[in-house]
């Protein structure tokens, strides 16, 4: 409350009425703060249209659930701003991911102990996938100050992070899901009880326990900062295959940053790059470590024999870690075999643990092959299912907003990236916050088609860890900018760390394809074959026209007109001219198409900088191999040695696509 009028001698009137300017401009400032934060609580409860979905004993989903969910995270290591600079700093660069994490934010800052003058901070951006958490200290304290009040409706605002250890010496700022949370509890020797119920609480208190090991004993998906106030010292890391976002940036004050995304450092930063999947950085040493180093590396250690029922017991597991929520979430289902068994394993599990049933949702232009097949799949299952369509031209307005939001300008992540992008608008316009998806089997079981190509077991085996060491920069940087664009969590159970290892651990023998064969005739066949069969409820897991559906890549089957359209309009702006001094314009990196020419010109409109260009890797490729694999085929050597153009496109496989054409 402020007075009204200011007395003394000599205030005027014009005096008065200046004041009364300033005090109503401060008041309705209070109130658009307030709104804000009421709205962002609001984000958090269920819409009235899925209130329809309760938990397993038909309670509906309230806000006084566990916090959980994907979210954005910013953090600096050694900055030379004063505090009050730096809290602005961080608000402001914060603000670059706020679609990552639209329910709530949080700062912390802290002098640096051994360096004078300098700071470390870390910022968050929240998604709350379980709603608000009730923090019982809070609770207890908003109690005692107002014992005769009722607060049985009343929901704070303390599941925001940074979380603090139990002395408040260490701070955390994550992004992810720490799916053995509970196994973490349970061994560590400090029982002092949590301060909230958030699984990513686990990681603060197991890393005041075990230091620097800490990554290495988690399992989930996950990219963080740690302040360590006591010892000065910031700790970041990643999940080992990089299904959260993460990047690294270098200032010149010499401030070490890091990042759910690129755009959020550049503005401080002279050098940022892709921070590596399955290590750690430590202020202490300044270095990286790695923490992930599994055996199947070496092919000459991975020859498991096939063990079909393992193989299917396994992935169950990993999908029945991915359904930790407590609100309504949905399964992205494309028609294709990996997103169809997801689905299926999903509401197989669903149904016989009297779980919350999924909806489901795909996209594609009309009358295009996903969404036939994932009508087929809806359909036996009895899901929820949601059909969207767009159009070519749809999708070449969106190009550009895709491009700022995966920060790449590799052409497949884009052309697939595009519909994703599209779908997850759609989704999040349902009150849904989370999505199971399918990527990762193409990548360990060798489901691409040029994998047809392959010499031997050996070959294919290394190929895959190839292209699992690359799936944060393609797939996985799709997966999680696309949905999370809108606030949308994408949740991957192929990419599982044990499921990881029983896929990879399995002899490159039993991946090879084999076409005419009794066994082995089609790509991944051995998961198909695990599937080929009925579940606990006695009804199938999959069509066998879609189980036993040739690979179609995300980008084609949603339509094969869109990868077209798409080429014909980039022919369209690209002029012959300018795409002959691609390599003066673009030296790093040159496109070797038009519709490449077209993304880089975009990208480099975005983001103007050498560094923000070598985060996106390059190199020859035909339908998503890596340049190794294009040794493989004759044909293709030739071609990329004489300077043609190598297709991403499935089609691109003559011979083995069933709507081969000649693309190259």
């Amino acid at each position: 409350r402020f007075p009204s009028r200011i007395q003394g001698p000599g205030v005027s009137q014009a005096s008065n009425q200046r004041w009364a300017m300033a005090t109503n401009s401060v008041r309705f400032a209070l109130a658009v703060a307030c709104m804000a934060i009421l709205a962002s609580v609001a984000s958090t409860m269920p819409t009235a249209q899925l209130l329809k979905h309760g938990d397993a004993s038909g309670r509906l989903c309230t806000p006084a659930m566990r916090l959980k969910g994907g979210c954005g995270f910013l953090g600096v290591y050694g900055s030379v701003l004063e505090p009050l600079s730096l809290r602005f700093k961080m608000m402001k660069l914060a603000r670059l991911m706020r679609h990552r994490g639209p329910d709530g934010g949080g700062i912390h800052i802290i002098e640096s102990k051994n360096t004078p003058d300098r700071r470390h901070s870390i910022a968050h951006e929240r998604l709350a996938i379980v709603g608000v958490v009730n923090d019982p200290k809070d609770m207890a304290d908003i109690q005692k100050s107002d014992p005769s009040g009722d607060h049985s409706k009343l929901h704070t605002l303390t599941g925001n992070q940074p979380l603090f250890n139990h002395k408040r010496t260490k701070s955390l700022s994550i992004n992810g899901e720490i799916y053995n949370y509970k196994a973490i509890k349970a061994m560590l020797k400090d029982k002092t009880p949590w301060r909230t119920a958030s699984d990513c609480e686990s990681v603060i208190h197991l890393y005041e326990e075990v230091g620097h090991e800490c990554a290495s004993h988690l399992d989930g998906d996950f990219a963080f900062a740690i302040l360590d106030e006591e010892n000065d010292e910031i700790y970041a890391a990643r999940d080992p295959v990089g299904v959260a976002s993460m990047y690294v940036g270098y200032a010149a004050d010499g401030g070490v940053w890091f990042g759910s995304e690129m755009k959020c450092l550049l503005p401080e930063c002279e050098k940022v790059e892709q921070f590596p999947p399955g290590h750690y950085w430590s202020s202490k040493t300044r270095q990286f470590t790695r923490y992930y180093f599994p055996d199947w590396n070496d092919a000459a250690k991975a020859g498991q024999p096939l063990d079909l029922p393992k193989l299917k017991a396994d992935f169950e597991a990993a999908v029945d870690k991915r359904l930790m929520t407590d609100v309504p979430y949905g399964v992205l289902l494309s028609g294709g075999l990996d997103s169809s068994l997801v689905a299926s394993v999903v509401v197989k599990m669903c149904k016989a643990q009297s779980r919350p049933m999924p909806a489901t949702f795909s996209i594609g232009l009309v009358g295009s092959p996903d969404l036939k097949n994932a009508r087929k799949v809806a359909a036996q299952l009895g899901t929820d299912h949601h059909e969207f369509h767009f159009t070519v031209q749809e999708g070449i307005d969106a190009v550009q907003d895709v491009i700022y939001h995966l920060e790449t300008y590799d052409v497949t992540t884009i052309r697939a990236g595009t519909p994703m992008f599209i779908l997850a608008r759609k989704i999040k316009a349902l009150g849904v916050k989370m999505v199971i998806s399918g990527e990762g089997a193409d990548e360990e079981f060798g489901g691409y088609l040029y994998f047809h190509k392959a010499p031997s077991g050996k070959d294919l085996h290394e190929e895959c860890v190839r292209k699992i060491h690359d799936l944060h920069k393609f797939d996985c940087l799709r997966a999680n900018k696309a949905t999370m664009a809108w606030g949308v969590e994408a949740r991957v159970p192929f990419l599982d760390r044990d499921f990881l290892d029983t896929a990879m651990f399995l002899d490159g023998k039993y991946k090879m394809i084999n076409k005419g064969e009794k066994t082995q005739f089609i790509e991944k066949w051995a998961v198909r074959e695990a599937f080929n069969c009925d579940g606990t409820d006695g009804t199938p897991y999959l069509p066998q026209e879609v189980l036993f559906r040739q690979k179609e890549q995300f980008s084609d089957g949603v339509g094969y007109d869109w990868i077209d359209g798409l080429k014909e309009h980039c022919a369209r702006v690209v002029d012959d001219y300018m795409f002959s001094i691609r390599a003066e314009r673009f030296p790093h990196n040159t496109p070797s198409t038009k519709e490449g020419y077209y993304a880089r010109m975009i990208f480099e409109q975005l983001f103007p900088s050498k560094t923000a260009a070598a985060t996106v890797p390059g190199g020859p490729s035909v339908a998503c191999s890596t340049a190794k694999a294009v040794e493989w085929d004759e044909a293709w050597k030739k071609a990329y040695e004489s300077g043609s153009m190598l297709d991403q496109s499935g089609r691109a496989v003559d011979g083995v696509h069933e709507s081969a054409k000649q693309l190259f």
